[in-house]
């Protein structure tokens, strides 16, 4: 959000002043206490908190010196930190007693500073140092247990070491609680917690610390000795939590440390932008704090002034249809900024049609005077950038890849290279299967691998036999020799020289961060959601949440495409994303799938999912085929059962006769906002709408708000 200039100077303790609107205003006037802020993307959140500290210093509640504020990242404490000085009350400030200004860290680098001033008292003798990158110990710990030591698996392992720590699962604990979560482990669980506890040891012998030892000990130091709990507790009065859905088991123990039995504490979250669980982050502290604090002030902040009110739609309707989510956090985006263009939905053949069509547009915005820096092509997982970074190679195009190292650079991709390079392939074997052997050695298996680490690795890989299956349907004929020489090409190509351009993302690393322009691509099952997350309704609930996070970070324009084949000339087996569902408009090219062939008279009924003709009458009134991935809300279908029972009893007819299941679940999946969208479920004619319609509709409208 560009927030508004303030209208009153720094410092002043009229908050009217600060160009807030009411909900903000509510937020920041809120007396002393447990205060919850529900904020929505794009809602002005910081400026929210940096004002309600501001404004508790200069009512006197509290002086500056004795609020300590924490958020996730450096790039946001530095962000908060420069607001707060903007406002007076910073740490280059002095309070009103004499105490240096408001302090806004990252939870480590609290934990740290508290840690390095009471270890004389808790631990004693030289302070341990902080462990610079834990994969050398835990490459010794994986050795001694066999495990794997390629430098995807250590990632992977550390990785998981952190979620235990995170989660405050001890060695012992890991392997029955990885059962109980159903982890997807790096290896057998058993060896995992073998080289965690292996981990341990090493690092507790060389007297070393890592970034979760901060926060363990601090909390241990606080829960443990009373005088220094009381010091500190003197020291910091207030504390100011953000993306508080974020929120680790650990993390949560050391607030519960800082705060002890006092209760002055404002969090900030948003439930819908949860994308962290598989590193042990939980809304469930967010979504309890009314539980917990049955006093506390809650405030919805929920009006957008970051995106246009086309794009707030395309987000509400997207997270609307998410399941499981708790009634009293839902939130639904107010859009504040004028009117722009809707949403653009486009279907390819293929991924590099998709990557050429985007590059092409992207060209065309800039001609037309759009920064390049305010223009952003975000993906699911950082494989498919190199289709992106070749495309936008070929058309110009200036760009830097976010959170990631451009494909050629990676050091799986460097090492296929030099396999490929070196291999000696018979005559006569097809490129393409000369490649996966050749990288069979270096990580390429049939099925990916367990740990993100690893199946980063193995679809960077994948990619690479995608490369060769593109060139072999150029040149039939081409050998290995021709395919490293068009690898090294496509190396040099993508490596233009480092300027401000076009931003390549994933999903995950555009948190926080916002464009006027942003193109959200491959939008296919398997890719989005995850294949991995199929069968387990939490992960693709993520999945949902995390295309909502890309949704919400377009200020102007959002574009959202999807390719029907990997490559040109494959097989077009793919099934745009089922998260679409509800954000195409009906009338949109994009919601009917070209076939190559062409009906007579009136179009034929296609699946709503995978745009496939319709056959059977349940296929009809379901609008999907019946083996394409269901989207029903199952409390609403449970309400609207309940609601049935209660019609057949007061008519005494079975229930069937008042609609069907089938006619439930339709409603349930399609969630129909209107008269219109509701008779257009099979089984719904004048004289049942006419009678139920109400009923029903009330029932939907409930289910969203």
């Amino acid at each position: 959000m560009r927030a508004p200039v303030l209208d009153d100077a720094p410092g002043r303790s009229n908050p009217t002043g600060w160009g807030l609107d009411e909900e903000q205003l509510a937020a920041v006037t809120a007396p002393r206490g447990p205060v919850c802020v529900l904020a929505g993307a794009g809602t002005g959140k910081t400026r929210t908190i940096t004002c309600r500290i501001a404004h508790l210093v200069s009512t006197g509640h509290v002086a500056p010196g004795q609020v300590l504020a924490v958020t996730f990242t450096a790039r946001a404490a530095g962000e908060m930190r420069t607001r707060l000085r903007a406002l007076g009350v910073g740490a280059k400030g002095v309070g009103a007693k004499g105490i240096g200004g408001v302090q806004a860290r990252t939870f480590h680098a609290a934990a740290l500073r508290q840690l390095r001033y009471f270890w004389p008292r808790v631990v004693g003798g030289d302070q341990w140092q902080l462990l610079d990158g834990k994969l050398r110990l835990v490459g010794q710990a994986a050795a001694r247990a066999k495990a794997g030591t390629d430098a995807a698996s250590l990632r992977d392992l550390a990785g998981e070491i952190e979620w235990a720590k995170a989660s405050l699962v001890a060695p012992d604990e890991y392997a029955a609680e990885a059962a109980r979560r159903h982890r997807d482990t790096p290896g057998p669980a058993e060896q995992v917690a073998t080289v965690y506890a292996g981990y341990e040891a090493l690092k507790n012998r060389a007297e070393l610390l890592d970034f979760d030892d901060l926060l363990l000990h601090v909390a241990a130091a606080l829960e443990e000795h009373p005088a220094v709990a009381e010091e500190f507790r003197d020291r910091y009065r207030c504390f100011v939590v953000d993306e508080y859905q974020d929120v680790t088991a650990l993390q949560q123990r050391v607030l519960d440390a800082w705060l002890g039995e006092r209760d002055d504490l404002t969090v900030v979250g948003d439930a819908n932008q949860t994308i962290y669980t598989f590193a042990g982050a939980t809304p469930r502290h967010l979504l309890d704090f009314s539980r917990r604090f049955p006093e506390a002030v809650v405030v919805r902040l929920q009006r957008d002034y970051r995106s246009t009110p086309q794009v707030v739609a395309a987000a509400n309707t997207l997270i609307g249809a998410a399941r499981g989510r708790v009634a009293g956090a839902r939130l639904t985006l107010v859009g504040q900024r004028p009117s722009g263009p809707d949403p653009d939905f486009a279907e390819h053949d293929d991924e590099p049609a998709e990557a050429a069509a985007v590059a092409t547009r992207i060209r065309r915005l800039i001609g037309d005077g759009v920064p390049a820096a305010e223009i952003a092509v975000l993906f699911r997982i950082n494989a498919q950038s190199e289709v992106y970074e070749q495309a936008l190679t070929d058309a110009g195009v200036p760009y830097q890849v976010r959170g990631g190292e451009r494909f050629f650079s990676r050091p799986e991709v460097r090492r296929a290279m030099t396999a490929v390079r070196a291999a000696a392939v018979p005559a006569g074997v097809p490129l393409v299967d000369a490649v996966r052997a050749v990288l069979a050695p270096v990580g390429l298996s049939a099925e990916p691998p367990g740990g993100s680490a690893q199946r980063a690795q193995w679809e960077s890989l994948l990619a690479i036999v995608e490369l060769a299956e593109e060139l072999v349907a150029v040149e039939p004929e081409a050998d290995t020799a021709r395919f490293a020489a068009e690898l090294e090409t496509r190396a040099d190509n993508a490596h233009p020289p480092a300027v401000q351009g076009v931003t390549l993302a994933s999903l995950h690393a555009a948190k926080g961060l916002e464009w006027d322009v942003v193109f959200l691509v491959g939008l296919v099952d398997g890719t989005l959601p995850i294949q991995h997350a199929d069968g387990d309704e939490a992960a693709i609930e993520e999945e949902r949440r995390l295309l909502y996070v890309g949704v919400t970070r377009a200020r102007q324009r959002l574009a959202l495409s999807w390719a029907l084949s990997r490559q040109p000339g494959g097989p077009r087996r793919r099934r745009r994303s089922r998260f679409l569902y509800g954000l195409i408009p009906e009338e949109h090219p994009a919601s009917r799938v070209a076939n190559g062939s062409s009906g007579r008279g009136a179009a034929k009924p296609r699946c709503r999912v995978c745009g496939s003709p319709l056959i059977g009458a349940d296929a009809m009134k379901l609008r999907r085929c019946a083996d394409c991935p269901s989207d029903v809300d199952v409390e609403l279908l449970d309400r609207l059962r309940g609601w049935r029972s209660e019609e057949a009893r007061e008519q005494q007819v079975p229930p069937y006769v008042v609609f069907t299941d089938a006619t439930l679940t339709a409603i349930a999946e399609q969630r129909p906002a209107d008269n219109a969208a509701l008779v257009r479920i099979p089984g719904i004619g004048a004289r049942k709408l006419d009678r139920y319609g109400p009923a029903v509709l009330g029932l939907v409208a409930d289910s969203g708000s």
